[in-house]
């Protein structure tokens, strides 16, 4: 089987250009809704019960520190390691490589807990990671907030390296 390129998972899947970097196509919306007065406060708004897309990350590119209101499952499908950064509410930072091979400490998924930052690049020798993106409840752009440099340092000053490199803003 030939190898997957760029190019073809775009053309392929209709992918388009993502805010936060990358190329996203949604693949799924739930068409049931959770009501707003029963969701948590942080919500302004009815929301899907799930989401689903697929994102796409070739090297020099990358998804920009960002944070959402819900749960964030990432799952790994083509190419090579994506790396996963998370700084957790308690300020706890960790890189998660999503990928295929396990013997180098790989996994398949990882679900990212509400209201982390997180960014996400191609491991140095990644041509590119083709992942899935699953989020319950579904995801809204009202629910995402993309971090500001100058902002996420001054709450984070042992990561400034990684904010100020994995930032937009």
């Amino acid at each position: 089987m030939p190898a997957l390129t760029v190019q073809q998972l775009i053309k392929q899947f209709q992918l388009l250009p993502h805010p936060e970097g990358g190329y996203y196509k949604e693949t799924y919306r739930s068409p049931e809704i959770i009501p707003d007065q029963i969701l948590s406060r942080q919500f302004k708004g009815d929301r899907a019960y799930s989401t689903a897309i697929y994102f796409l990350l070739e090297q020099g590119n990358f998804s920009a520190f960002h944070r959402i209101e819900s749960d964030e499952v990432w799952h790994f499908y083509a190419g090579q390691t994506l790396l996963l950064h998370i700084i957790h509410i308690n300020g706890k930072f960790e890189t998660i490589k999503l990928g295929n091979d396990i013997e180098k400490g790989e996994t398949f998924q990882y679900a990212v807990p509400a209201r982390c930052w997180f960014a996400s690049e191609p491991a140095p020798d990644t041509d590119f990671s083709f992942v899935g993106c699953t989020v319950a409840p579904g995801f809204d752009f009202d629910d995402f907030e993309l971090a500001k440099a100058d902002e996420l340092s001054r709450l984070y000053p042992q990561q400034d390296e990684l904010i100020r490199r994995l930032c937009r803003q």
